[in-house]
């Protein structure tokens, strides 16, 4: 057996390095190579190769302990910051059964044959965005089309008004933070506690309407269930109404700003799309594959495990590297080429196990009309900032901050 965890085999951690922001795949490569299991300074545990991603996700011996992680990383009183006890109602950091009973109350909306049908709508967002670019001959894709878009088709799903979500297309989520392993700083915590403390405020608001207006509408079926009384809490309530916002918007943007951006540094990938759309489908999970828009995850272990040859014992914090799997030469050839015609894709970016995103399906079908779209609309389109992308200094969730595109 293979002892990753002595400080001589240890290549240097910090996630929050701008370097490290800006292209963390030569670090993943080192890591998946001298030790793709190993515990840091900081007190988790790295894990970067594919089939002990995937048996991580997967496997019941590991399991959330979203309160235990927080204390560890931010000290005994962590859940009473409110941005930490409200992200810690939410179905993502939650273990059977709450997590089981959280979930089965917005699964039905996520269900693959509800978002096919909501193709024609989300084709008519995408096509009402580029009308309102085109005649510019310029945007900032980011900003303009990647997280407009996926606001405003979350924003359709929970019933929020039109008149209501100015707040929402104008600012990015800065709770994200709170999912990376290195810990926030005191101001960080203050803006996300600030943040979340205004996010509660509204949505109690738009509880409020649902429950004397009624809608076919996300938030309407989760009011219903609060008034049942034994299935969401109020609190509850609030707090998975902002993780369906956050996170139904944050992977999309993502996926599509980071999909241009690397299409466009393998121009002759682009040209594939562009001689042939058929490929946009696959090209979605290829693009997730090689720059996925939420590199990490975390788990502990509920019994001693051991992966790679190295034993972890219970009650250990684990991260899973998802875009360190995702290049795994072991399960893929080539892996840090882009290739829009690659068989047998299968990445890790949605996660796996009972925690798989619930957007998933969502965020493929946006990505698909966009990049089709773009195609179509604006064949000419080139990103004059590609070979100095601007990244948002943010672990856990990888996306850009702009990316300023042109066409003739």
């Amino acid at each position: 057996m293979t002892d990753m965890s002595s400080p001589a085999s240890q290549p240097a951690f910090n996630p929050l390095d701008p370097a490290f922001i800006a292209d963390p795949y030569p670090f993943y490569h080192r890591l998946r190579s001298t030790a793709p299991v190993f515990r840091t300074p900081m007190g988790f545990w790295l894990v970067s190769r594919y089939e002990d991603v995937a048996l991580v996700l997967r496997d019941r011996r590991f399991g959330k302990d979203f309160a235990g992680n927080m204390s560890r990383r931010y000290g005994a009183r962590a859940m009473e910051e409110p941005a930490i006890a409200s992200l810690g109602r939410t179905m993502l950091v939650l273990d059977p059964p709450d997590h089981t009973r959280l979930r089965g109350l917005v699964n039905k909306a996520f269900v693959a044959r509800r978002i096919a049908d909501m193709r024609r709508q989300v084709s008519a967002l995408v096509e009402a965005e580029i009308d309102r670019v085109q005649a510019k001959g310029g945007m900032d894709v980011v900003k303009e089309l990647a997280h407009r878009l996926p606001v405003l088709v979350i924003c359709d799903m929970l019933g929020i008004p039109e008149d209501h979500r100015g707040p929402f297309l104008a600012e990015r989520n800065v709770n994200g933070r709170l999912l990376d392993p290195v810990p926030m700083s005191r101001d960080e915590m203050d803006t996300a506690n600030a943040m979340t403390q205004l996010a509660g405020v509204y949505f109690e608001q738009l509880c409020e309407l649902r429950r004397k207006e009624p809608k076919d509408d996300l938030t309407t079926e989760l009011v219903r269930a609060e008034e049942a009384g034994d299935r969401l809490t109020s609190d509850e309530l609030k707090a998975n109404i902002g993780l369906l916002l956050g996170a139904g918007h944050e992977t999309t943007s993502n996926l599509i700003g980071n999909g241009l951006l690397a299409l466009h540094r393998s121009p002759d990938q682009w040209q594939r799309l562009k001689d042939d759309p058929s490929l946009i489908p696959g090209a979605i999970e290829e693009l997730l594959r090689f720059d996925s828009s939420v590199q990490m995850s975390g788990r502990v272990t509920l019994a001693e495990v051991e992966l790679s040859g190295q034993k972890i014992p219970a009650g250990e914090s684990i991260v899973v590297l998802l875009g360190a799997a995702n290049r795994d030469p072991d399960t893929y050839g080539r892996p840090d080429e882009l290739d829009v015609a690659r068989k047998d894709v299968r990445p890790l970016s949605f996660g796996g196990g009972i925690h798989h995103c619930l957007g998933a399906q969502l965020a493929r079908l946006e990505g698909e009309l966009v990049f089709e779209a773009l195609i179509r609309r604006l064949p000419t389109l080139e990103l004059p900032e590609k070979d100095r992308p601007s990244w948002r200094q943010n672990f856990t969730l990888r996306g850009l901050t702009t990316l300023p595109a042109v066409w003739h």
